[in-house]
């Protein structure tokens, strides 16, 4: 790969004979794949082989390279005047960073172990295991749980038995003061879920979990947050059709809010999922359950729109991927979020929470209730298991509302 980077022979042969040549020309081969441009993946390949030079100087191999070299390479690089490089910038220091993440996808380095006082990662990785099988739970999800489970262990170790109840209440109360309801609800939530774990194990007491506190919250206490219709049609018009970008980003937005797809849903979309021939889409929503909704002719042709004249080339079968090099899937949920939020500025429409693609999907079962569709119809739409997650719309139908409305005696009635 490196002949088809650099013209000079001596170039190549300097690259190929230096301490890391096969690891050099694998980066550049894994750079060139994920289609970054020619001139792009010479600068990386470059700050590669400086990384690499300057921890040869100081007696560092390649698979002694981690972050800690890397950060002193970075503190190096602006007073940098190594032969052959001369002044570096700033920008050595990316190349270098994905130089180092390659070699630890490749296994060439390996991310040393944390050392910890508590030796967690057994039974974290058992959990995670039992969390994906009995419960369909996607890793993402597990690695959020894993941050209170960690904590827990460091307060008791693998002595389990020490696991009661008025600690765990203890716990709770201990780390809900410093955290707002949202974040406190999650950590009871990813508890509860270990304690169960543990329960299925035997390594506790059966109806432990029953101890862990349910914090005060009531439900269907707030309105939910949507956008009205003219604005979900402004925000969904501010994409530049005549880009490829803009062609992503319409698909997306009509996905969200015709749809009512999640910003995950968006994320895990495979080519294979869309049924072309029954104009169908399939969607595995939370806990992996398979659904299936229908694409409607507007949402098809933007889609269309976007795989033939819109998406780069790459191997992946990920629908939607970066507009930027390297050419891949995004990386969680949180981008889909910004392409809307960025809709939404450029729309010039206010939000009226803090979500982004969230507020898409909300409006989309607010504008169903408002045109005479039933909870049910909102419920199958949106893929909710129980109505009673459905039932928060019901407040914002404030036509049928007005049916039942009871007139106050100090005012006149509802017109």
């Amino acid at each position: 790969m490196l002949s088809e980077l650099f013209d000079s022979a001596a170039r190549i042969h300097r690259l190929r004979a230096g301490p890391a040549g096969a690891e050099l020309d694998e980066f550049a081969h894994v750079l060139s794949e994920v289609r970054y441009a020619q001139i792009t993946t010479r600068r990386h390949v470059r700050a590669a082989e400086h990384f690499v030079s300057w921890a040869d100087r100081h007696g560092i191999s390649v698979s002694g390279l981690s972050e800690e070299t890397l950060d002193r390479f970075g503190r190096h690089v602006p007073r940098c005047r190594c032969a052959r490089f001369g002044h570096s910038d700033r920008s050595r220091l990316h190349g270098a960073r994905l130089f180092l993440r390659h070699l630890k996808d490749s296994g060439t380095i390996t991310v040393a172990a944390v050392a910890s006082a508590v030796p967690e990662p057994a039974l974290l990785m058992t959990f995670r295991e039992w969390m994906q099988r009995q419960r369909g739970a996607c890793a993402s999800t597990v690695d959020n749980y894993a941050i209170h489970i960690r904590e827990l262990l460091r307060h008791v170790g693998l002595e389990l038995d020490k696991l009661d109840a008025r600690g765990l209440r203890q716990f709770v109360m201990e780390g809900s003061k410093t955290c707002g309801w949202a974040a406190a609800k999650k950590r009871t939530t990813a508890l509860r879920m270990f304690v169960r774990f543990l329960i299925a194990e035997g390594k506790c007491a059966v109806g432990l979990d029953g101890a862990i506190p349910v914090l005060a919250h009531w439900r269907l206490s707030a309105l939910p947050r949507y956008l009205q219709e003219d604005e979900v049609e402004r925000v969904i018009a501010s994409c530049d059709i005549t880009s490829p970008v803009g062609k992503r980003d319409r698909a997306i937005l009509l996905l969200l809010a015709r749809l009512g797809l999640r910003a995950g849903d968006i994320v895990q979309l495979r080519l294979r999922d869309i049924d072309w021939q029954g104009a169908w889409l399939h969607v595995s929503g939370k806990g992996r359950r398979q659904t299936r909704l229908p694409l409607t002719h507007e949402v098809g042709r933007a889609l269309v729109a976007y795989l033939t004249d819109g998406r780069p080339p790459t191997d992946t079968d990920v629908v939607f991927i970066r507009c930027r090099a390297p050419f891949r899937a995004f990386r969680s949920h949180c981008n889909v979020s910004v392409i809307v939020d960025r809709a939404l500025r450029r729309a010039h429409v206010t939000r009226p929470s803090r979500g982004a693609a969230h507020l898409l999907r909300h409006s989309v079962a607010t504008s169903m209730l408002r045109h005479g569709a039933s909870l049910h119809d909102v419920a199958a739409l949106l893929r909710h298991q129980s109505i009673a997650t459905t039932q928060i719309y019901a407040k914002v139908d404030v036509i049928a509302l007005r049916t039942i409305a009871q007139p106050w005696p100090e005012v006149p009635p509802c017109q």
